[in-house]
Parts: structure tokens; sequence; C-alpha cells
């Protein structure tokens, strides 16, 4: 398989990919089974817009998952599953075994009445046969809609209706830390609005005791002793949607993003074997839960496509304690560990003494998405976890981009904490000025756009075309915009400095809330912080920072005095916070992202429309919040 071993070759091979990107991702896709081959590689504008990879090609991504892998390696494993209590017996399922449960699960979806081009909704806990759910679906030629198990009735109902979802697949319930959450009855309740979905496959997992609707609820357990193992995998076209995943709009409407089949199989199987630099048969662990993108990408789809071994963890970092993740580390010998900046400020913050017990010495790579890491926090995990000795790519990509964009090659490209680095080969960034003209050359700072496609990329909008130009490709006329700030340093090495509508105007000077917070983080007692702006009578927007003391200290003005000090220190005065809250946390997502357009309308008084806040991992901070808000 087509993987950079050195710099130079990275370089020779972006070059490549720049100059014919046509012929560069033929090369990656001929190594693939396809049913027909395509007939032309590419066709494309971002007026409409319009992308289509491979046209003509037929094939089904489950056959490159796992009928491919047979002959050579059916015995290895393919899913190592860690259960939420350490107590509890995990699994090893190897590619042979569940190349035969995707495809008697797919004899069950087709008995429950499934078809290809059907949407199917997954809301399932972190267990294998949440992989296996997946992968059915696509053998199948179904869409799957999985959504995290976190989210509330609402939240469920509002995404199975707009994907018209005729089957939910989901648990009695899930085990996750020290909770028992009751998925069944969340699907209950939602359903009393959802009149699409004719089917409810529920799987034993907690034997909570639930309720069960005639004609329309089945067990999993007893409609797999019903079928085969021999299922033959659906002929899909190279543009035929894969799945659809929800992502929260500005607008508070989740958009449903669409990835199709080739481009994204294509694109997650050659960003995972290059960015981490896989070897084979190397245990690699994504901690990040299958509710999100980084768990479709780099959970299930990229790792199996690489023949590689895949962790599945179902429980959390501090469950029973916080050296659980360097535990499992430690028991499977993961070698590659790909987890986010929340989690390592979290277990940073506990102190050392839940990491000292374990060796940590089958780690080869470490890695970190979802957000921008902070210095404190990349040295932190260099040095403690990694011990020095393992490359760090600190990955940026999005829900739409499908898979990694911007992020060094592992122990081939020269790292510089907190920044992204370099584009991958076939990735064509370029940073714009608010008018849309081209930043050229190096220190410079603009916003992300993507001048060329890649395959990966989002396709549509589900039932919303428009919704889809608007939010990506009306911004500036011929480019694909990120909605992220971005600087190019002397390098040419790439920093995300935060979302644009993150940066803050103050003086006439554009800041980067990422980087205040980065600096603010620096003070040895904050553990985390988010900053945004505020309507200032003087300079335009002021500065409003929300800052956790780990420490509790009671002397809080001599605290705010030395953040002021802080971040004069490491970005200057004019970065300094107009205002500081210490706060005992920070209103974040289930996957673990600061909902700081919350925070926004705090900072300004704003109380009146907050949005729906059921789905934030602690609802109850915000009220906390809004009660020690500075006027």
């Amino acid at each position: 398989m087509n993987r950079i071993t050195s710099f130079e070759q990275y370089l020779s091979e972006y070059k490549k990919s720049v100059e014919n990107p046509e012929q560069f991702w033929s090369k990656q896709a001929e190594e693939f089974v396809w049913k027909k081959k395509w007939d032309k590689v590419l066709d494309w504008n971002f007026t409409e817009p319009n992308v289509k990879w491979f046209i003509g090609g037929k094939l089904n991504i489950t056959e490159n998952c796992l009928d491919r892998h047979l002959a050579e390696r059916g015995n290895q494993t393919a899913i190592i599953w860690e259960p939420n209590n350490p107590n509890e017996t995990g699994r090893k399922i190897s590619y042979k075994e569940l190349h035969s449960e995707v495809c008697r699960f797919a004899n069950v979806l087709k008995n429950n009445g499934a078809k290809k081009g059907d949407r199917i909704c997954i809301y399932m806990p972190m267990v294998p046969e949440l992989a296996i759910a997946v992968l059915a679906c696509a053998r199948i030629g179904a869409i799957h809609s999985v959504v995290f198990g976190g989210f509330s009735f609402q939240s469920l109902a509002d995404r199975i209706h707009d994907a018209d979802c005729s089957i939910v697949i989901t648990a009695d319930g899930a085990f996750r830390g020290a909770k028992d959450i009751p998925l069944k009855s969340v699907i209950d309740e939602a359903l009393q609005t959802c009149t699409s979905v004719k089917k409810v496959i529920v799987l034993k997992r907690t034997n909570t005791e639930i309720k069960m609707q005639n004609s329309r609820d089945v067990w999993w357990q007893e409609e797999i002793k019903k079928v085969s193992a021999d299922f033959p995998a659906e002929e899909m076209d190279s543009e035929d949607m894969l799945f659809i995943l929800y992502t929260s709009g500005s607008t508070g409407k989740p958009k449903g993003v669409v990835h199709t089949t080739a481009g994204y199989m294509v694109y997650v199987d050659y960003t995972f074997r290059n960015v981490f630099q896989y070897n084979k048969r190397e245990v690699f662990w994504c901690t990040a839960d299958v509710g999100w993108i980084t768990g479709h990408s780099y959970l299930i789809y990229g790792p199996l496509l690489a023949g590689a071994t895949t962790l599945m963890f179902e429980g959390i970092p501090t469950f029973p304690d916080a050296g659980r993740f360097w535990q499992v580390i430690d028991k499977y010998k993961v070698n590659i560990f790909y987890t986010a900046p929340t989690a390592i400020r979290s277990l940073e913050a506990v102190g050392l003494d839940f990491v000292k017990p374990y060796k940590l010495d089958s780690l080869r790579v470490l890695g970190t998405v979802g957000e921008p890491i902070n210095e404190v926090a990349w040295n932190w995990y260099n040095e403690n976890i990694g011990k020095e000795k393992c490359p760090i790519v600190d990955t940026w990509w999005q829900t739409e981009t499908g898979g990694i964009m911007i992020s060094p090659l592992a122990g081939i490209t020269k790292t510089k904490p907190s920044f992204a680095t370099l584009p991958l080969p076939g990735i064509q960034p370029v940073l714009l000025d608010e008018s849309g003209k081209e930043l050229l050359g190096n220190n410079v700072e603009g916003r992300l756009c993507m001048k060329f496609p890649w395959p990966g990329m989002i396709r549509t909008t589900y039932k919303n075309h428009q919704r889809c130009f608007d939010s990506y490709f009306s911004h500036y006329h011929g480019y694909y915009f990120t909605g992220d700030g971005c600087k190019r340093d002397e390098n040419g090495y790439y920093r995300i400095t935060g979302r644009v509508d993150d940066v803050i105007k103050v003086s006439g000077h554009l800041l980067g809330t990422a980087e205040i917070e980065n600096a603010i983080n620096q003070h040895p007692d904050i553990v985390e912080s988010a900053v945004v702006g505020f309507p200032h009578e003087i300079k335009g927007w002021g500065i409003y920072a929300f800052a956790i003391d780990d420490h509790g200290r009671k002397d809080t003005d001599e605290l705010k005095k030395e953040i002021i000090a802080t971040v004069t220190k490491f970005m200057g005065a004019i970065a300094k916070p107009d205002k500081i809250q210490i706060v005992k946390g920070l209103p974040k997502t289930r996957s673990g992202k600061i909902m700081r357009r919350i925070l926004r309308k705090i900072a300004e008084g704003d109380f009146s429309n907050l949005g729906d806040i059921s789905t934030l991992l602690d609802p109850n901070v915000v009220e906390e919040i809004k009660t020690g808000r500075i006027n």
C-alpha cells in the first residue's frame, strides 16, 4: 500500500498531488477491490457546489474493510473491545468473525424490511455491535446515521425525522462510567413524533427492564439466531451515499453532512496509513465515540480498510479512576493512541499519580483531535505519556472533510507544539483576507479555505443542498470555507487560531480566542479556559475570559491579576482580558467541544436565547456561570 516513508518523499508526493490530482488519487484508488472501475476520476465545481470522484465506479466499502483481508489476515484481531467495567471480560474479534457477524446482521436488517437507500439510525453504546451495525448497513447499501448515545430525545428525534429513518438500532441501555444510560426509553420518547420508523432492533446490554412495542420492536439476540452468515455485498455506485452525520449548525438546527462511498473510502485509508504511519499488526486506539466523525473515520473505517487492529472502549477516562486510559494501553500493548486535548487536560489536572503505575512502553505514536492542543497540554502529553520518544500528530480536520487534512506525519514531519504543521498530499489550503484576497507567502494570518476538492469531502447537506452552499461555499467564490482562522508561520506551518466567529477584533487588532486561551492556560493554576468577545464602548470588542481554577484558590482578585500578567507575558498587553470569571466548569458538548455561543450570550448579558442546553455534558454549568457573570 502507498505509504510515505521520508520527508523528502512527502514533498515529492505533495508536488505530484497538486500538479496532477487525478493521477495521484487514481493511484491510491487502484489498491482497492472494485466491482467495476471508474470511467473518470473527478468532476467538480465549487459554485453549485458539485463534486464527484471515481465517476462510474462500482464497489462496496465492506468488501474492502473485510472480505479482501480474509485470505491474509482472517485470524488476525480486527476489533479489541474493552468494556466500561474493568472487571468485565473484554472481547477480541478476528477479521473472519467480524465478516461473519456483519453478514448475519445484514440478513437481520433485510428480514426487518431494510433495503438499499434506506436511512437507518444507530443509537447504541460503544460495543462491538455498534461497529457491526454500521458495516451491515453499508453492506446492504443502506445509509447509516449514527447518533451519539448521550443525546436527548429531542435531539434524537430531530435527526431521525430529518433523515426519514425507517429503522432504529439501539440497546436497552449503556454503561458510561458509574452511570447507566437508558437508551431504549429515550428512543421510545423520540419515536412518539417520528412516524417514519417501522422497526426498532434492540441489543441487550444492561439488562434494564424496558418496554417492547409489539410488531415494532425486536431483540437483536433473537433475530440473529434466525439468519445465516452468508450475505453478498450490494453493488454501490462511487457516489452513492454511505452515511449522514449530523453536526450542530449556527442556526441551532443540526446539519446532515453527507459522505459518499468511494471518495471517503480512499481518503480515510490514505490518511490513516500516512498520518499514523501504521505498521502491520500494531494496535491502534482512537478514544472517540462512533457518534462523531472521528469514530467513523479512525475507529471503524480507516483502521479496517488498512487491515489494522482497532481498539474500541466503552468507558470514560476517569472510571474507575483517572488511570484508566493508561491501564488499557498497558493491558493491550497499544502502539498508537489518538485522543482529544480535552481528555489530556482533564487527566493532566489530576496529577501524575495516576500515570506513574503504568509503563506505557508499547506506545510509538500519539495523536490529538477535536480542537487545537495548547502548548502546556502538548508538553505534558509528550513528556509524561510519550516519554519524549513518541511523535505527536496534532490533526486538523472536520466532520465535513471526512478525514485528516493538515497534520504532521508521525516521525516524518518535524513537529511544533500547537501547530497542525503541513497539509496532507492532495490538500490545497489557502489563507484569505476578509475581502477574499489570497494571502501569499509566509508569516500571514487569515481565513482557512480550500481551493481544490479532495475525495473525502462533504457532498451535500441531506435534503438541503442550499444549506451546504450557504455554509461552506458562499463566503468566498470558488473556495470551500472551513470557518476557521489560521496562521502560516515563517516555515509554512499552519496553526489554527479558532473559528472565525471566535476571532475578536480588539482596537482594530484581530485576536484568535484559541491563542488567548493558550496564554491563559500557561498559568499553573488554570487547567482550562474559554475566551469570547463582548461589546466594548471604547475598543469595539472586549475580551471576556472564563477560567477553571484547578487549585480552588480563595484569593480570586490576586489570581486574576496573575492571569493578566501571564497573558501580557505570552501575547502582549493588547490581548489582556477585560473581564475574567473564575468558573468550576465550561459548557461542553459530549464530544468535548466548548459551546462558545452560550458563553458569548452570557458575556453580553443576553440570557434570553441560550438555545437547547440539554445536550451538554453538564447543563448545570450554564446556570452557575450565569450567576457569577461579571457586569
